[in-house]
């Protein structure tokens, strides 16, 4: 039985940004499959909703990935008729390659190829800075430092959508993944994922230490955490 009392500190099959598109591809097809079925985008749409997201935002995801959620936003921004500017960051090549490509219908959205703790990434680049199932790639210590970098280059916001590490997420997870996914690496690190992820108690511990006070945490299904940080004083905490 896995210990779900704390953080594992096992590397994903994933955490290799040498990882090549024959390799790469097929699973940004699969993690698209899990975020739909799990209503993993809902976690960004109920804070842009409570934002009040207008014309001219730019929104930045980082470690993007093959830019699913980006493609997400903006298909939900063109309903709403909002003009979005859409910036996704990751550091292995094959993903920002199949990003590009699944994207071409999108001129609002364009990609950075980039470590998301570089130089390149600077104070008030971006409007708000999104992430989603990437925040649990890093240990506590790096952690902190990657919250904060997210903060210097987001002028208003921060939103994290990642898990919440639980049995039933572990175990849920797993089933899913054995049914409909042909990857050794989705089936392995999606369970992985749950055990590298956090409970509340460790977020507001974490969140803390790095020097916040004004910050929201939201349990969203499924097994989900809405993390939302203002990134300027006057900004206003919006409310769960």
């Amino acid at each position: 039985m896995p210990d779900f009392s704390c953080r594992s500190v096992e590397e994903e099959m994933m955490d290799d940004f040498s990882l090549g598109s024959e390799v790469i591809h097929p699973i940004m097809d699969e993690l698209e499959v899990v975020n739909k079925l799990l209503g993993g985008y809902q976690v960004f749409f109920n804070a842009f909703h409570r934002m009040g997201i207008k014309d001219g935002v730019v929104i930045s995801d980082w470690g993007c990935g093959g830019g699913d959620s980006l493609r997400i936003i903006a298909k939900w921004a063109r309903k709403k008729n909002i003009k979005l500017q859409l910036i996704g960051v990751d550091a292995t090549a094959s993903a920002i390659q199949y990003a590009r490509d699944k994207s071409r219908d999108f001129p609002e959205i364009s990609f950075i190829l980039a470590d998301v703790m570089s130089d390149e990434l600077i104070s008030n680049q971006f409007n708000i800075v999104i992430s989603s199932l990437f925040t649990h790639h890093f240990s506590d210590k790096n952690w902190i430092r990657l919250i904060q970098k997210m903060s210097d280059c987001a002028a208003d916001y921060v939103v994290i959508n990642d898990l919440h590490r639980h049995w039933f997420a572990y175990h849920s997870i797993g089933v899913l993944t054995s049914v409909f996914s042909k990857s050794k690496m989705v089936k392995n690190d999606s369970k992985l994922s749950v055990l590298r992820s956090f409970k509340r108690t460790e977020l507001e511990k974490l969140l803390k230490q790095g020097g916040y006070n004004n910050f929201s945490i939201k349990w969203m299904w499924a097994f989900r955490w809405q993390i939302v940080i203002p990134t300027k004083e006057e900004k206003n905490l919006i409310k769960n």
